[in-house]
């Protein structure tokens, strides 16, 4: 080869290195870009980590070192507790839920002589039989069995009692357990040794204190009959002495003693009911009593004070009320004779009005008696009502000084209403009265002798002459519920004008400006042939009244219900048809059925049919209107509209479709309180017959009787002596 060959050769073996070179440069460059960037990414990446990393390590401190804080601060909290546990005088222990001991504090170690078998870990059992086994417990001869049950119990049951016991040091204990969320359980003991040790001289005391209350009755109840046996001899004097021929002064001494005998009379009464009160000796019996007439004999006795005052005592006792009760007489009487002298006491002027109401109740074997005693006195500062019924009270105002008393009167009364399951009150306006109220639930005694009846048939138009507003007001409710239509005058000109056209004058004598005498004695000049009704309450009135002609009867007032209603009979005469010779088929007596669920309302009825020869039977409401009409039809039924069960109309209804079989037809008679508009014509539309209203008048039911006789049937008008109201009816 040339050495040209060989240069160009090498030329370009050279040229192709360099080429290779440039290629493997520009390749490395483009390496070294590349490699850069994911240099520049990794560090950027590294930078990331290490930032997170510092956070994690931060925030790593930070959590152990809060860690380290909070264990500390529970470390601290749990010994504050043990060290408050350890500090008080009550014992506690815990267990955990197999019920062995995690912890107790030093009391509680205490009570079972800290003994070193009651430990962490012991079972609570396992305690409280050591307590019994190492004499912890002293039994007092008690029974071990009984104790063990109790704290057994205890142990088992959160709500059981705690038990007492009683410890070897003499100390007395309470102990408790109670039960956590997580059957963690607390037992709790108490040293109780203070509480039973007071408790135990609070009852000596009480003994000690007892004791002499009996000997304070003791010593009261002879004192009191020590007493009273020269007071009564000294009061029976006086009194003696004043019926004697005294002069005006010698009178005046003699009325002295007595007042002042009987005021002390009155206090030692108080004294004596205020110790039995205080001593639980205060007995309240059960008998049968006329509370009416019990009402009429404590205004009887107090009439006289009364009427040295010029007061009018009236009385407002419901018409329909029952006044037959179950209860304690003498202290129903207690009760409404210190009221009512009270009233009197702190009247000056107008009158004292006892109203008594009621609603019966459970089927009428109870009535709530209401009995208020209302004057129109001094009157009672409102904030001094409240004390009225303390012990040892009285209205303190220097206008009440003057009246003189114990300041028992009322405590007294209101424990006696107390004891008999009753309430009492008052209300009270200064200068125009007091009100004193009480209201007894008292069993009703089923007898009709004094439930007042309807007017006789003839007797419509009733005047009275008073100018008394209360008694003109009481008369003319009482007659009006009867069935009259009354006419008041306060005048003696307008008693003589319409005089004429009354059927029974009732004149009222009082301490009005009405001369009741004078007015009669007017009367009497007029030749009326109308029987006239003297009413008074003073003793020396009533000997002028009876000898006047056309006075057919002199009553003391306040009259009772059924002496108003006998005095009115007596004086205006019956009304019941003579005897009508029966029929000569007659084999048996009429039978009426009542149907009436009011138990007064049949006593009314009782008493009002009472003359009567006819069989009555009662049926309480509808159902057994219907039984007893398909056992025996009556001949007529005397219908109640409102009733339990079934009412009178649905009776009815059901009676007339059993009829349309048996082509009978039973006389049915309304006789009901309703008496609204449409009333009438809704009942009769039921098939009732005849629509009577209450109060019935005699006549009207005794003319629904004698016209449903059954031609079968005996006379049931047989009284002897009777008028003929057989004509008066017709006609």
């Amino acid at each position: 080869m040339s050495l040209a060959q060989k240069i160009s050769d090498e030329r370009r073996a050279r040229l192709a290195a360099e080429q290779l070179l440039e290629l493997k440069q520009a390749e490395l460059l483009s390496l070294k870009e590349r490699w850069g960037a994911k240099s520049q990414k990794l560090a950027n990446e590294i930078h990331e980590v290490r930032a997170d990393y510092k956070v994690v390590l931060r925030e790593t401190r930070q959590l152990k070192t809060a860690a380290e804080t909070a264990g500390y601060r529970a470390d601290q909290a749990e010994q504050r507790l043990w060290n408050s546990i350890g500090a008080v005088r009550d014992g506690f222990a815990f267990f955990n839920a197999k019920g062995e001991m995690v912890g107790a504090n030093p009391t509680y170690l205490s009570f079972f002589k800290n003994t070193d078998l009651i430990k962490p870990g012991i079972h609570m059992d396992d305690i409280f039989e050591h307590a019994f086994d190492d004499g912890v417990i002293d039994l007092g001869g008690e029974s071990a069995n009984k104790l063990r049950q109790d704290l057994k119990q205890t142990m088992l049951d959160d709500n059981a009692e705690p038990v007492l016991v009683k410890l070897w040091n003499g100390q007395f204990a309470q102990i408790s357990m109670k039960t956590g969320d997580n059957g963690d359980r607390i037992s709790l003991i108490m040293d109780v040794t203070d509480a039973v040790t007071y408790e135990a001289s609070l009852r000596a005391a009480l003994e000690a204190a007892d004791a002499a209350q009996r000997a304070k009755s003791a010593f009261l109840a002879n004192m009191s009959h020590e007493i009273r046996t020269p007071m009564n001899g000294l009061v029976g004097m006086a009194d003696l002495l004043m019926e004697t021929e005294l002069s005006e002064e010698q009178r005046l001494f003699a009325a002295t003693i007595k007042s002042s005998g009987e005021a002390l009379m009155s206090v030692i009464n108080d004294v004596l009911d205020y110790s039995k009160i205080g001593a639980g000796e205060l007995a309240i019996r059960q008998e049968a009593f006329d509370l009416e007439r019990c009402i009429h004999e404590v205004i009887a006795m107090l009439q006289i004070p009364a009427r040295e005052r010029g007061l009018e005592l009236s009385v407002d006792y419901d018409l329909f009320l029952p006044t037959e009760f179950v209860g304690d007489p003498a202290r129903v009487r207690q009760v409404l004779t210190k009221l009512i002298e009270n009233a009197i006491k702190f009247t000056h002027e107008g009158h004292v009005l006892v109203r008594v109401v009621g609603v019966i109740v459970n089927e009428g074997e109870k009535t709530v008696v209401h009995v208020t005693v209302q004057d129109t006195g001094i009157g009672i500062h409102e904030e001094q009502l409240d004390h009225i019924f303390g012990e040892f009270t009285q209205v303190d105002e220097q206008q009440n000084r003057a009246f003189e008393g114990t300041g028992l009167g009322l405590a007294i009364t209101r424990e006696l209403i107390h004891r008999m399951g009753g309430e009492i009150w008052v209300d009270s306006v200064v200068g125009e009265g007091t009100s004193f109220g009480f209201r007894l639930a008292l069993p009703v005694h089923e007898n009709c002798d004094q439930i007042p009846t309807p007017l006789p048939t003839h007797v419509e138009k009733i005047l009275v002459a008073s100018d008394i507003a209360i008694n003109c007001d009481l008369l003319k409710k009482q007659l009006e519920q009867l069935g009259a239509r009354v006419t008041i005058c306060g005048e003696g000109h307008q008693v003589l004008t319409f005089a004429q056209d009354a059927d029974l004058i009732v004149v009222d004598h009082g301490a009005g400006h009405l001369d009741a005498l004078e007015v009669t004695r007017a009367l009497q000049e007029q030749n009326l042939s109308v029987p006239v009704i003297f009413m008074t309450g003073d003793e020396s009135v009533r000997s002028k009244a009876q000898e006047l002609e056309i006075v057919a009867a002199v009553v003391r007032k306040p009259i009772s219900r059924h002496a108003l209603c006998c005095c009115i009979e007596k004086a205006a005469g019956g009304d019941l048809p003579v005897n009508v010779a029966p029929a000569a088929s007659a084999i048996r007596r009429m039978r009426v059925l009542s149907a009436e669920d009011n138990k007064t309302n049949r006593l009314v009825l009782q008493k009002l049919l009472r003359p009567l020869d006819l069989d009555l039977d009662f049926a309480y409401n509808g159902v057994e209107v219907l039984e007893k009409y398909r056992e025996t039809p009556p001949d007529l039924i005397l219908m109640d509209i409102s009733m339990p069960e079934m009412d009178g109309k649905e009776a009815t209804r059901r009676i007339r479709e059993i009829e349309r079989e048996t082509e009978r037809h039973t006389p049915i008679i309304a006789l009901t309180a309703l008496a609204g508009e449409g009333e009438e014509e809704a009942i009769l539309d039921a098939g009732l017959d005849i629509y009577l209203t209450k109060p019935v008048r005699r006549a009207e039911v005794f003319g629904v009787i004698s016209d449903a006789r059954p031609s079968d049937v005996t006379n049931p008008f047989t009284g002897e002596g009777t008028p003929d109201l057989i004509s008066q009816l017709s006609g």
